[in-house]
């Protein structure tokens, strides 16, 4: 572990990213800077992942980077998102020029043993989680004479956390969960090109050409979908969509995955969409997920991310019960994780 990576990583994060990051360690290590800050959490890597974790150990003819790719990928095809957490989110309008949305310590961030007990239920997570993880599988993977070291880089208003990653030779950042378009954990679920990996520095070219050697035989979408844009060459947008759902329903994508995907879609489309949110209680802790309503041709369609379903509709009929629109304009309260 050398400070002289991590100061030289976090001058390359304020150089590429517009946003404000800090660096985020694991309890115990020693460096002290205004931008540092040091988890209330130890890190643990999750039993589901302690099996890959020994195997790439062991694995003596892979390189540490290649072991990073396979635990990136690992990750990307047996976890996904847990949107609840969003649901939690806090809107401030204290001013108009810069609403914020101001994030919840309790769902991820600040945990204790029953939190984890609930979330070996089931495979939701959030960023913290898998920024925490990650870091933790990766440093577990680093040998005698390899310089490298894996911590977590927050945006200054916890919103977003992510795993850095610096050596001697490279710096970059690895991004499975970007929630403002379609995540590398639905990517890797449909086999197409990943985004995620953000190099800030590779001298040796050795990520540089590992990414790029997975990516050269993947696209960067689907082919179906590309191909179904030909509907759109009468106008009919709903039609488009639909069949883009139809051609989705065999990779069995979650309710996120659905709704990212088909998000970048309407927008492609010019179309706005504002989230509709749907409580889902018949799995493991109660939880919500976004849909998406927008208006098109007059009138105001519904897309339900756990149906997979498009329909038109009247928002005052939705069951209140079950879809609420506006979540951040009032208090919930905390439930298991």
């Amino acid at each position: 572990m050398k400070d002289e990576n991590i100061r030289r990583l976090y001058e390359e994060v304020c150089n590429h990213y517009e946003e404000s990051y800090r660096i985020i360690l694991e309890p115990g290590r020693e460096l002290s800077e205004e931008w540092i800050e040091y988890d209330t959490v130890a890190w643990e890597i999750e039993d589901k992942l302690k099996d890959l974790v020994n195997e790439l150990k062991n694995n003596k003819e892979l390189t540490f980077e290649e072991k990073i790719l396979e635990l990136y990928k690992f990750i990307g095809l047996n976890y996904i998102y847990d949107d609840n957490v969003l649901f939690f989110f806090k809107k401030d309008c204290s001013d108009p020029e810069n609403v914020k949305y101001i994030a919840v310590d309790f769902y991820g961030r600040v945990i204790d043993n029953v939190w984890k007990e609930n979330r070996a239920k089931h495979n939701r997570r959030v960023c913290y989680e898998f920024a925490r993880f990650y870091a933790k599988a990766i440093n577990e993977l680093v040998e005698e004479g390899n310089t490298a070291e894996a911590c977590m880089l927050g945006l200054n208003d916890n919103t977003h956390y992510i795993v850095g990653l610096t050596s001697d030779d490279y710096s970059l950042a690895l991004d499975i969960d970007d929630f403002n378009k379609i995540k590398d954990l639905t990517r890797l679920k449909l086999g197409l090109t990943i985004n995620g990996i953000t190099i800030l520095r590779d001298d040796s070219k050795k990520f540089t050409n590992l990414v790029n050697n997975y990516n050269q035989d993947k696209l960067e979408d689907l082919e179906e979908c590309v191909k179904a844009k030909e509907i759109l060459e009468n106008g009919n947008a709903i039609q488009y969509l639909n069949k883009i759902i139809e051609i989705l329903k065999p990779y069995n994508l979650d309710a996120q995955g659905f709704m990212e995907y088909m998000k970048a879609k309407l927008g492609s489309l010019d179309i706005d969409t504002d989230r509709v949110w749907k409580k889902v209680a018949d799995i493991p802790e109660k939880t919500h997920v976004r849909c998406l309503a927008f208006d098109y041709d007059n009138k105001k369609y519904l897309l339900d991310t756990t149906e997979q379903t498009l329909n038109e509709i009247n928002l005052e009929d939705l069951d209140k019960n079950i879809f609420i629109l506006n979540p951040e304009e009032n208090e919930y309260p905390y439930y298991g994780g």
